[in-house]
Order: structure tokens, then C-alpha cells, then sequence
């Protein structure tokens, strides 16, 4: 073999390693997915787990609902694209000043482009802020608060780099005939739908909708169960020459027929929000989380789109982990939205394409394995004292798994005490005062889980925050053989001149 093909040998086994090992996880095959990374959880993954996470199963987009710094951080050089979001609390600050918006961009979006080289690719302004509960609470200010951080953005130099858009809830838009061809927006809100749409199309930004096929089953008790799914059995939905078969495709295309009669048929769409939970209600299961999930993931894979609008949108997958410290007031199932785990283990097995299994979180470091349960000697002369330790309990720590058909909603009395008890001991992070309820808890170290019931134990926080930073990580083992790989290079060059 000549030197000229061993040169040539060389430089494509440097490009693989360069672009294929680190960016192949990140990539995947087929383009790569988006999920939403929630973060209100009382023992959060550490971020660079998460951004990991991220990377072994293929999502090259995230969705943050707020600026976190060591989210924005972790992110940072990573290869995924964000899209950061601003809570609707902050609306009325941002809308009264445009320099109270400059502010922002420059802290949430410039600092970690430049330091960090964090990809920031769209700014999320406000997050369902026109729902029927907000009794127009942001009404008022979300335009003027978009306005205002688009102008930053532009002046911040990074009009081109960064878009500006506002995830709705599927509310904002109707159809008075029962079908997406009816599809217009809702009359209270119409005028200010019409501005905000025209002023994201005038400037290049896109539009952004989240859509629930399983909010549309649980508030329905005649809702057509299948019709929520992707399986093409339900009873279909005729709409002049097009056929639905499922609620999403439905909901999507009452959007673009809202757009098309609005004058906005070509602006691009972004599904913000769409996926299933897996307990906190009848309907949410493990068996139905992973059915629609997979075929939402089929769908993305292929590139698949709505009958009116075949160009497949980008569509992010809620959720990436469960969140224990989300509001449940629309219900028990908002905590457990996740394809994983809160600590990122599996809940259950997905194709995440070309064959490929979804993957674990790895370096999760937990606290000791043992659990606060009733005491076996514990008994209850008055019941009342029981309850009262139980409803303590909760209220500080998250049993929505105890509701009705729930994973552990056949636990018995006992068992029902124990869990409640472990979640605020756990919560509390195992501190020795935190497992007394009324003399009647202990402390074991015999696993307490029982059928589909998971008694948790906490991710360990402190560790992580103590963990030794001189280890290698895996990017600085693929840094340094690519570097071993140039400096071959060198060698064989030199030796050829």
C-alpha cells in the first residue's frame, strides 16, 4: 500500500472518530428527536447526566421552560439545539420595558452562546398563557412581551441565530362543525391571534402548539378511547375527501385550517408538547404511555406528517423524566409525564430508531437503601392518628401514585401508611428525625416494593455536588484520541515530505 492511501486510511478514520463516535449517539440515523426537560423535581438529576441522557437516546433538541443556568451550562457544546423558555410570571416585566427584555436575552441568551457555546435556537415567550383557568391573566402583556424580546434578540446581534415564537395550548383555536375544515380561533382571543401570528410570519419565526390526545380522553368520559391512539382502528373522522383516524392528526390540521383562513398557510409549526403519562389516572398506564409514545416515535421517525400538511413538523416529546414537584390541580398524572424515571432509569422499552433500545441515565448516585415504612409492631387504637401522619406525609411529599388505579392504588392499609411515610422520608433525604410519625414508622433495609409499586429511593444530591471533577469524562477519553489521531497524521505527513 502506498503512502498516499495510507494518508487517505488515516484521515477517514479520523473523520469517524471525529464525527461519527462523538456525534453518532447524538444523531442517531434518522435525524434525531426533541423532548421537554422539565425541572421541578425535588432531587433533580444532575445536568450533565441529563444532557448524557439526552445524547445516548437520539434527542438533538430540548425544550427548557425556563433559563437555568446549569441546564443552559450542560448544554453547552453539546450538540443539541434549545429552545429556552420564559415563565408567564415574568410577562409583565418583560412587556413593560423593552430594556427590562434586553436584559434577559443578554443573561439567558447571550452569556451562554458565548460562554458556553450553548445552541440556543428559540426563545419561548410565556407557556400556554391564553388558557380558559388564566381568566386572561396574560392577555395584556404577552404580545407586548414578545415584541420587546424579539426586538433584543435582533439588537443582541442574533436575529438570525435565534427565533422567538409562544407555545399555545390547543385551546386557542375551535371548529363550530365538529371537523379540522371548521378550524378558526376562539372569538375572545381572535383579534390578538391574528397579530401575534402576522408578526411571527413577518419575522421568519414559527409558530408553536402543544396537543394532548390524552387530556382530550381523560376530561371526556365518551370520548373514543382508540381514537386517542395511532393504530388506525378507531372509528374515522370524514372530513371532505381526508380520513382521521386519530385525535392528533385532527387537532393539527383544525390548526392549519385556522392558519389558512387566517392568511398564514405557510408559517412553520412547532408541535411544543405531545406524549402520555404513565400513572396519576386510570388512563395513564405503562401499557398506554408505551403504545402511543412508540408510535409517536414511529411517526417522527419516518417523517411523517398531518393529511394537510405532509412536511413533518418538529414535534417535542413530553416528557423527558418525571417531575415530583409539579402542581397536580389538573390532575395526579401531570407528575409522571416521563419516558423515564425521575433518577432516568427505563419504565418501559422503546424503539428509538433503527432497532435502537432507549437507553438509561448513567453515574446516578442515590442515597442509602433504606426505606421508612409502618412499623411491624405499629398498632392504630385510634385511626384518626393514622390518617392525620399519612395526610402529613403527603403533603410534603408526592403520593399520586397511591390514587385510584394507579400503580399503587391496590396497596392495603399498611402498605398504603408505609409508601406515604418513605416519600416524605425520602424527600427529606433519609434525615433520622424525618422517619417518626406517631411511633408508628421504622427504618428497614428489606425493599418494600411490591407488584407495579415502586418504593423510591432519592437520588443522593449532595454527592453529586461533591463529586471529585478530575475524572475523565467520556468527551475528554474521545478528545484525546483524536488527538493521538491528528498527531499520527502529523507523523505520516511528515514522513511522506
Amino acid at each position: 500500500m502506498g503512502q498516499t492511501h495510507k494518508i487517505h486510511l488515516l484521515w477517514f478514520f479520523f473523520i469517524i472518530c471525529l464525527f461519527g463516535y462523538d456525534q453518532g449517539l447524538a444523531k442517531g440515523a434518522f435525524g434525531g428527536l426533541a423532548c421537554n426537560w422539565g425541572l421541578q423535581s425535588t432531587h433533580p438529576l444532575p445536568p450533565s447526566i441529563v444532557v448524557k441522557l439526552l445524547k445516548d437516546n437520539g434527542f438533538t433538541k430540548v425544550k427548557l421552560f425556563e433559563a437555568d443556568p446549569g441546564a443552559l451550562k450542560a448544554l453547552g457544546r453539546s450538540g443539541i439545539q434549545v429552545m429556552v423558555g420564559i415563565p408567564n410570571d415574568m410577562l409583565a416585566g418583560l412587556a413593560s420595558s423593552v430594556r427590562n427584555a434586553e436584559a434577559w436575552v443578554q443573561q439567558n441568551v447571550s452569556n451562554y452562546i458565548s460562554r458556553y457555546g450553548t445552541d440556543i435556537r428559540l426563545v419561548a415567550v410565556a407557556n400556554e398563557p391564553f388558557l380558559h383557568t388564566y381568566k386572561d391573566m396574560f392577555v395584556q402583556t404577552t404580545f407586548p412581551a414578545l415584541q420587546n424580546i424579539q426586538a433584543a434578540i435582533i439588537k443582541a446581534g442574533l436575529g438570525k441565530q435565534v427565533k422567538v415564537t409562544i407555545p399555545l395550548n390547543a385551546d386557542v383555536y375551535q371548529t363550530d362543525t365538529g371537523l379540522p375544515s371548521g378550524g378558526d380561533f376562539r372569538p375572545d382571543i381572535k383579534d390578538l391571534m391574528v397579530n401575534i401570528v402576522k408578526f411571527l410570519q413577518d419575522n421568519g419565526d414559527p409558530l408553536t402548539i402543544n396537543i394532548y390526545p390524552f387530556l382530550s380522553l381523560q376530561a371526556d368520559p365518551n370520548f373514543p378511547k382508540e381514537y386517542a391512539f395511532f393504530n388506525n382502528t378507531a372509528n374515522p373522522l370524514v372530513d371532505g375527501s381526508i380520513v382521521y383516524t386519530n385525535v392528533y392528526d385532527a387537532n393539527f390540521d383544525t390548526l392549519i385550517s385556522t392558519l389558512e383562513k387566517n392568511g398564514f398557510g405557510q408559517i412553520p409549526v412547532i408541535v411544543g408538547e405531545v406524549g402520555w403519562p404513565t400513572d396519576g389516572d386510570p388512563n395513564g398506564n405503562i401499557d398506554n404511555a408505551r403504545r402511543f409514545n412508540q408510535a409517536l416515535l414511529n411517526r417522527i421517525l419516518q417523517g411523517q406528517g398531518s393529511p394537510k400538511r405532509r412536511t413533518p413538523p418538529d414535534v417535542y416529546l413530553f416528557s423527558l423524566i418525571d417531575e415530583d414537584n409539579k402542581s397536580v390541580q389538573p390532575g395526579n398524572f401531570e407528575r409522571h409525564w416521563g419516558i423515564f424515571n425521575f433518577d432516568g432509569s427505563i419504565k418501559y422499552p422503546l424503539d428509538m430508531g433503527n432497532g435502537r433500545p432507549i437507553v438509561a441515565a448513567r453515574g446516578v448516585r442515590y442515597l442509602a437503601k433504606q426505606w421508612c415504612v409502618m412499623a411491624p409492631s405499629a398498632t392504630v387504637l385510634d385511626p384518626n392518628v393514622l390518617a392525620q401522619s399519612i395526610s402529613y406525609a403527603c403533603q410534603y411529599a408526592d403520593c399520586t401514585s397511591l390514587g385510584y388505579a394507579s400503580s399503587c392504588g391496590n396497596l392495603d392499609a399498611r402498605a398504603n401508611a408505609s409508601y406515604a411515610f418513605n416519600m416524605y422520608y425520602q424527600t427529606m433525604n433519609q434525615r433520622k428525625d424525618s422517619c417518626v410519625f406517631n411511633n408508628l414508622s421504622t427504618v428497614t433495609t428489606m425493599d418494600p416494593s411490591q407488584g407495579t409499586c415502586r418504593f423510591e429511593i432519592m437520588i443522593d444530591i449532595g454527592k453529586h455536588e461533591l463529586a471529585p471533577s478530575s475524572n475523565k469524562s467520556s468527551a475528554s477519553r474521545i478528545q484525546s484520541l483524536i488527538m493521538a489521531l491528528v498527531l499520527g497524521l502529523v507523523v505520516v505527513i511528515c514522513g511522506v515530505h
